[in-house]
């Protein structure tokens, strides 16, 4: 009878580049590919260490004198809804939700192509084509799905939400919508409507990317309440915002990577039959 361990992920750090959420800033990123019948335990492992997934990779940033970003998700069992944020649900509330396997639609890439084209023409996804789109959809090792907002009128997509769906919560990959309806807070919308979800479920958490304090694309997330933050090795609570911010540089913000990779708490790996 015959024994083997599986092998450990091996990570990597990528060459620094323009920071697309704050001018005047290099970002780099630590990542390892997300492969295998380990997978889904490595992505939650690592979702919990503040990791991020891109198709088939596992990201975090690793910027070598900031450290703005920061990962963040909802405590479902704290939040609470804004008045605005009640609005929106109300406003929304006529959508009809479609949660499907990750599959790629010409429906989904022509709002996607919208939402880019109005909302973030200068980005580093302006590019995408439409096999491109689908490999965002589509290369997923873990369980995953398309969480589509429709108009039951008139059948029109209007939102969409590529989502993960983790031992402890939902994590909201990538999102987009129709950018011609701003006054339905679409964005809001798809946030509010993942915590229900998420409550259904029994599932206690939101995960919603990085949070970067001064970075107008991304300051909405402070805006939910219940929000939580992973910094400094452990996940806390953001009582105050205004206590975080995107000012300081320091050139001893990140430990060395052999530090950093040390410390990540990989998932427990048990021998297999062969």
């Amino acid at each position: 009878m015959r024994h083997t361990l599986p092998i450990a992920p091996q990570f990597y750090v990528t060459a620094p580049q323009p920071c697309p959420y704050l001018a005047d800033r290099m970002e780099r990123k630590l990542f390892t590919a997300l492969q295998g019948e380990s997978a889904d335990q490595l992505n939650n492992a690592l979702s919990q260490q503040g990791f991020r997934r891109s198709q088939n990779v596992l990201y975090r940033p690793s910027c070598s004198d900031c450290a703005a970003c920061l990962s963040a998700r909802i405590d479902v069992s704290k939040f609470r809804p804004s008045k605005s944020q009640k609005r929106s649900a109300r406003r929304n509330g006529y959508l009809q939700r479609r949660a499907t396997s990750p599959w790629a639609t010409d429906e989904q890439y022509d709002l996607f192509r919208k939402y880019l084209d109005t909302r973030h023409a200068d980005g580093g996804m302006a590019d995408m084509d439409v096999f491109e789109f689908a490999a965002m959809i589509e290369e997923t090792p873990i369980r995953s799905r398309v969480v589509e907002y429709a108009n039951p009128e008139t059948g029109a997509l209007v939102a969409v939400s590529l989502t993960d769906v983790l031992d402890d919560g939902l994590s909201m990959v990538y999102s987009f919508y129709d950018p011609d309806l701003p006054q339905n807070s679409l964005g809001t919308y798809m946030i509010l409507d993942h915590i229900d979800i998420a409550r259904e479920a029994g599932l206690p958490y939101i995960y919603l990317g990085y949070w970067v304090p001064g970075s107008p694309k991304m300051g909405y997330k402070a805006k939910f309440s219940g929000l939580e933050i992973y910094h400094q090795g452990h996940w806390q609570s953001i009582q105050n915002p205004e206590q975080f911010s995107c000012k300081d540089r320091d050139p001893l913000a990140s430990p060395p990577i052999a530090e950093q990779v040390a410390n990540i708490q990989l998932p427990d790996r048990h021998p297999t039959k062969g």
